[in-house]
């Protein structure tokens, strides 16, 4: 696939803001192992290859494990997650596809259980910065597979 416009290049303030976002989830006190379920879930979704390559090798350079990463599109039926893991891509869901029905009541009941109020904000900012990142890579064609990990040289 050809990549159509380098969006990074053609409008660096575009780019700073969505990445500005990005570092406020990363800054936000989230487990970063949880940022990530939330990334590839998004990713999943919206069928993101470029970014559930790149979130992908993220994860496991941050130790994540293979098995994790291939079950999480079934993340309900898999015994691997926690509670507090498992409400998260619960919310993924529900606000990435937001327009299907909303955010139910007992999806926030039982996201709160798990998560303060700031959690919960900084949670839903950080599928939404997953969100346009992803709409970003499908609409612009993204190249996919030559992304390294900046956490490989850290390890």
């Amino acid at each position: 696939m050809h990549q159509r416009i380098d969006y990074k290049n053609a409008s660096p303030d575009a780019f700073k803001a969505l990445l500005a976002t990005e570092q406020q989830v990363h800054q936000s006190g989230l487990e970063e192992s949880l940022i990530e379920l939330v990334n590839m879930r998004a990713s999943q979704i919206n069928g993101c290859a470029y970014c559930l390559d790149m979130h992908s090798k993220d994860a496991r350079e941050r130790g994540e494990t293979e098995q994790r990463l291939y079950l999480l599109n079934a993340w309900r039926e898999a015994p691997f997650y926690s509670e507090r893991e498992r409400a998260a891509p619960a919310w993924t869901e529900a606000v990435t596809r937001i327009a299907e029905g909303g955010v139910p009541d007992a999806l926030y009941a039982e996201v709160r259980r798990h998560f303060d109020e700031k959690a919960i904000v900084d949670l839903t900012l950080a599928v939404i910065a997953i969100n346009g990142w992803n709409r970003m890579a499908i609409a612009f064609c993204s190249e996919v597979g030559g992304y390294v990990s900046p956490h490989a040289a850290s390890r």
